[in-house]
């Protein structure tokens, strides 16, 4: 930061001195970024930013966001040194270890409150932070779910994210591989799974590639290893009527849908992000050869 500026730092001094550094580090959203650090910085929120544009800042609180400025100019994503993010408008705890929640991850809450009545069991493979098992338990509060992930940081983390959010006593989270899904028979098996192919990972952008973990990115040679496990396995694990629903990469939906129809699964769909790329597909497991089902919603 500047040395020149004449007297003490203020609010909108140093927001405007962020926002362009981090412009030079090709940071996009610098300004909101810069917004988003400095007011946790201070406890405050944007709102209260607003209100105190010439309040100057004392030397600690200029020590304590250096620090951060410092790290988001490596490229670190913000949410990691924030510590925390929103995902259906509930609070997360993240660290490094585990993969951001995205947005578009919510799409999979939504089918799945589409086509699942509570009391159901779930299965959320591959939880990292916890934010889709902790989701849905909050949304069907009748409901069981199993969560599971190979990383010991992740299971840690989605445990406490469960009990930050009051659903502790309905979730429980094992390690545990894909290759060999414990537990069941779930109703609906929900999953965002590692799928970015092996040869695309040096193409990520920084925050991806360089700091969030590759156990949950890496999906193989054609981004499908771990999809093809869930589903190979899903017919032994799904209830009569139970549904599969992974979120998939840029355009994995034909391949995906295929492994689902070939493995036996019906009703079988693809959803569309609010972009327009194909981001989650799900099917069905049938009864029987009449096509009932036991969990029909609606």
């Amino acid at each position: 930061m500047r040395a020149d500026v004449p007297g003490a730092w203020t609010v909108m001094d140093i927001l405007k001195w962020t926002a362009g550094y981090f412009k030079s580090k090709g940071i996009e959203r610098g300004r909101l970024d810069a917004e988003l650090l400095l007011a946790d910085t201070l406890g405050l929120d944007r709102v209260g930013l607003y209100l105190h544009f010439d309040r100057p800042l004392e030397e600690r609180e200029l020590d304590a966001f250096r620090a951060r400025v410092s790290r988001r100019g490596k490229r670190e994503p913000l949410q990691y040194i924030l510590g925390q993010t929103e995902f259906w408008s509930l609070p997360f705890r993240v660290a490094p270890g585990v993969l951001i929640p995205r947005p578009e991850t919510e799409l999979l809450v939504e089918e799945s409150l589409k086509r699942i009545a509570g009391p159901v069991h779930i299965l959320d493979a591959g939880t990292g932070s916890g934010i889709l098992a902790v989701t849905l338990a909050r949304e069907m509060p009748e409901s069981r779910v199993d969560a599971i992930d190979l990383s010991r940081e992740a299971v840690a983390l989605a445990a406490e994210n469960a009990a930050r959010n009051g659903v502790s006593e309905r979730i429980r989270i094992d390690i545990c591989d894909f290759q060999r899904l414990a537990g069941g028979p779930y109703d609906l098996i929900v999953s965002n799974p590692p799928y970015i192919a092996e040869g695309d990972l040096p193409t990520l952008m920084p925050e991806v590639g360089q700091f969030e973990p590759k156990l949950a990115l890496d999906g193989g040679r054609d981004g499908l290893d771990s999809c093809r496990e869930l589903i190979r396995q899903s017919p032994e694990k799904l209830c009569p009527g139970g549904w599969l629903l992974l979120e998939i990469g840029v355009g994995q939906a034909d391949s995906v849908r295929e492994l689902m129809e070939e493995a036996g699964l019906r009703e079988v769909f693809v959803r569309d992000d609010y972009a327009g790329i194909p981001r989650v597909v799900g099917g069905r497991k049938m009864e029987d050869d009449h096509g009932e089902f036991l969990h029909p919603k609606g």
